[in-house]
């Protein structure tokens, strides 16, 4: 038999077919790879869009004001006390102090004036400052002022007496305070700290009225 006629009986393999064929497999392949890729490139940008937000959101709650103290939340209290001064928050002093201070004698003679109340309110008053007083609560600051004594003339105990109190104002000149008319006495903390009536005495937000930022 002529080659002509073998070639028609035994043709050879369809070269172009099969490599067609593997090039549209390996198109498959590659385009399945793309999209697993192009999803795990999504989902990466997702995460990482979250960790930043989470960044972010760590950062803008440590440039919120911390309070050293928890703000005051009995309303009685409050409405009788900042009548006078600043209603200060229950962790500036340990319950035995506010024993003292809260009861019938000690509000007879307050720091030379007379605050009497009622047994009902006095009572009320008296078991929310003791509740949540310097020793009752867990606040690191708060415990600096877990101790107490009585006041220097031997009267009742005084917050601006407390040693970590003094230590932390021993620079401040008398002057800026107690001479200050705007001020008059280191009792007065809302005078000076921005944040006192919110449990906050941080102090990067002192400032003496009439002297300015105080930064020691």
């Amino acid at each position: 038999m002529s080659p002509a006629g073998l070639k028609k009986l035994c043709p050879p393999p369809k070269r172009k077919q099969r490599e067609t064929t593997r090039m549209n497999h390996h198109k498959q392949i590659l385009s399945v790879l793309a999209v697993g890729l192009f999803t795990l490139g999504a989902a990466g940008v997702a995460f990482g869009d979250d960790d930043d937000d989470d960044r972010r959101g760590h950062r803008s709650e440590r440039s919120q004001p911390r309070a050293d103290f928890a703000p005051v939340t009995n309303v009685a209290y409050r409405e009788e006390c900042s009548s006078c001064h600043m209603a200060y928050q229950p962790g500036l002093l340990p319950a035995r102090a506010w024993e003292a201070i809260m009861s019938s004698e000690g509000l007879g003679n307050h720091y030379g004036d007379d605050a009497s109340l009622t047994d009902a309110l006095r009572n009320e008053i008296s078991a929310y400052l003791t509740a949540n007083a310097a020793d009752q609560t867990g606040g690191k600051r708060a415990r600096k002022f877990a101790e107490s004594r009585p006041g220097a003339d031997g009267g009742l105990p005084r917050i601006s007496e407390n040693r970590y109190f003094v230590h932390e104002h021993d620079e401040i000149p008398p002057r800026f305070v107690i001479a200050n008319t705007q001020v008059g006495s280191f009792s007065q903390c809302n005078a000076c700290h921005r944040g006192a009536d919110d449990g906050d005495y941080d102090e990067d937000r002192v400032v003496i009225p009439g002297v300015g930022r105080w930064d020691d």
